[in-house]
């Protein structure tokens, strides 16, 4: 209610101003046309028809103003004038002169009267009066805007002085829906420093960005290099998370070949840019004529590997897909996801838990898969060091129920998602892949179905991992908890995981355990304070970064191969074969028959049990 009576006093306010500026300037008008008559010389002659002028001045305000008012003179939003309201003022302004005339003509005494040529000029000096002052508003308010407008705007630097750097700098400059402003352009060619490009200088090289960042007060930086390798890319991310700016990228060169290169096509940089390596290319397309008109089952199809599994699988024409998973909520979005994007998908929703002997065998033989993609399992290493038997059960029994069930059933190929945990392990989440691998292998050797396992490292954004834990965190102001200052880790993110688990399957023989080439393994600690860095913010300084001490049965480091298993290379080069390790199957088998019996009774030292069957765990207290 204020604000509505703060708005009604302020028109209020400015129509006054107008109504007192159009009585002084109906009086100025006259007057400076008398001047302009006479020869611009105050002569008696001057002051003589000022005086008659004078004479009528009361009526001739009256009905000018009248006139003033009925051509909305007073009503209009001279804020957004244009060509209607600059010929209203016309109008306006003749039919005053016109009223000026004719009450000379009609109020007495009748032998005063002002020359014929003044009524010539004054059409002409009061036009210009009035123009000026309602296209003057607009004027000031335009400059006004602008002004906030240019407060308000982003600054923007441009990274990258070549085709893509040209388009967004355009198309920065020219839209009128874009809140951003070009400022600079960082460029390391020597022969483009201190050159122009759509107007907008080149300062300097990327060594020169934090000095130029302060020196223009820049606030986004926009990376248009979607030629640059992934180190490249990198190192200026480097220099750039310091500055305290807000990134963004081009994603890749196809942006330029298509033509799409624009701020909306830009992302935001995240951690995955900053890990130093090309992602792993695998050609599907190639590969995944294996799936082509097969009967496929994922089970854990609605976790963050099991869904791109799905997805992947879906794009290229199984007969009929089959999804397992125990939990509705999200396997009720990759369904719901995969019915819309495939519509001639056959798919198959199921809710069911791997550690169901009966419901397993129900639905091998319902639908008889060909091809099997396990990645149900408990997986959080923290959770499972407190519910031990639970990994054990989920994990080693749901795995050996299932490969029971393929092995009953006939299913061709079979692949099992594993972990860099299983080597070595120190956590009973790791211990328990391990002898889901050492099942794997024995099976492979006793059934017509070839068994593989894929092992990786973390999988970054993928659910419950650190990344998406750091992000709440930094949200809420901090802090950020790193177990360890020297705890690194492998990563690798969604995509390469899913690739690497397909290749597999194409390259499937029976009893190996593929391992991806991650490249150099990452400090937790660095991941943190980057992430931070590229949320704008600064590490202990803006987000505290707090010790929390290694969790029980975590690791400083993970390792991707048992010295045992040595190392063979595939087609590609980036992903290798573990040699199966030789065991007693036999012994195995009947040592995993009594675990299986063991773990129901809920005993309090399955971890010793477990040690007993994988060698190579070591408990931590």
């Amino acid at each position: 209610m204020r604000k509505l009576y703060e708005e009604k006093l302020q028109l209020g306010l400015r129509k006054l101003l107008l109504f007192v500026y159009d009585l002084a300037a109906i009086y100025l008008a006259a007057a400076l046309t008398l001047f302009i008559r006479f020869e611009l010389q105050f002569s008696d002659v001057f002051y003589f028809y000022l005086r008659i002028f004078e004479h009528y001045l009361i009526p001739v305000v009256i009905v000018d103003i009248l006139i003033f008012t009925v051509f909305h003179m007073y009503s209009s939003l001279w804020r957004f004038a244009g060509m209607t309201e600059m010929g209203n003022v016309g109008i306006a302004c003749v039919c005053a002169v016109a009223a000026q005339y004719v009450i000379v003509k009609v109020v007495p005494p009748s032998d005063l009267t002002l020359p014929r040529s003044y009524y010539i000029i004054v059409v002409a000096v009061l036009f210009a009066f009035e123009f000026s002052s309602r296209f003057a508003y607009r004027a000031i308010r335009a400059a006004m805007d602008k002004r906030v407008e240019w407060r308000t705007k982003t600054n923007v630097m441009v990274v990258g002085a070549g085709a893509a750097g040209a388009s967004l700098i355009r198309e920065i400059t020219h839209s009128k829906h874009i809140d951003k402003r070009a400022v600079c352009v960082i460029d390391d060619s020597k022969d483009k420093i201190g050159n122009f490009i759509n107007g907008i200088k080149i300062v300097g090289n990327r060594n020169d960005i934090p000095q130029v960042v302060k020196e223009y007060q820049i606030q986004e930086i926009m990376i248009a290099m979607p030629t640059a390798p992934a180190q490249e890319i990198k190192d200026i991310l480097d220099i750039c998370k310091d500055t305290g700016c807000v990134l963004k990228r081009l994603p890749g060169i196809y942006q330029l070949v298509n033509g799409e290169v624009s701020v909306s096509k830009l992302r935001n940089v995240d951690v995955n840019d900053l890990l130093g390596r090309d992602p792993i290319q695998v050609d599907l397309d190639s590969i995944m004529d294996y799936v082509s008109g097969k009967v496929v089952m994922v089970t854990g199809g609605g976790g963050s590997i099991g869904s791109e599994l799905c997805r992947q699988i879906a794009g290229h024409h199984p007969k009929m897909l089959v999804i397992v998973d125990i939990y509705e909520n999200t396997t009720y979005d990759i369904q719901n996801e995969l019915r819309e994007r495939f519509l001639d998908l056959n798919l198959v929703v199921l809710i069911a838990s791997v550690r169901n002997t009966k419901r397993m065998d129900q639905i091998f033989e319902t639908y008889r898969p060909e091809i099997v993609y396990h990645a149900a399992a408990h997986k959080h290493v923290p959770l499972m060091e407190d519910s031990p038997n639970e990994a054990i059960k989920n994990n080693v029994l749901g795995t050996w129920k299932v490969v029971q069930a393929a092995d009953k059933w006939g299913v061709r190929r079979f692949v099992m998602i594993s972990t860099d945990k299983a080597v070595n392990p120190t956590n009973i989440m790791g211990a328990s892949k391990r002898l889901c691998e050492m099942i794997i292998q024995t099976y492979d050797k006793r059934s017509k179905t070839e068994f593989v396992a894929v092992r990786f490292g973390n999988v970054l954004g993928s659910n419950g991992s650190v990344i998406p834990l750091f992000r709440k965190q930094i949200e809420k102001g901090g802090p950020v908890t790193v177990t360890h200052p020297d705890i690194i880790r492998y990563f690798m993110t969604i995509p390469e995981a899913v690739s690497l688990v397909l290749q597999a399957g194409a390259y499937a023989k029976g009893g190996e355990i593929f391992v991806l080439d991650m490249g150099e393994p990452v400090k937790i600690l660095d991941l943190a304070k980057n992430l931070i860095l590229l949320s704008g913010h600064k590490p202990d300084e803006d987000i505290k970064i707090e010790f929390t001490g290694l969790r029980p049965g975590e690791k400083l480091y993970e390792e991707m191969l048992m010295k045992e298993e040595g190392m063979q290379e595939t087609e590609n080069k980036l992903i290798h074969i573990g040699k199966p390790i030789e065991m007693d199957e036999e012994h195995f088998m009947e040592q995993l028959k009594e675990l299986g019996e063991y773990v129901v009774t809920e005993p309090s030292d399955i971890r010793e049990y477990v040690k007993r069957i994988v060698s190579t765990y070591s408990p931590q207290d």
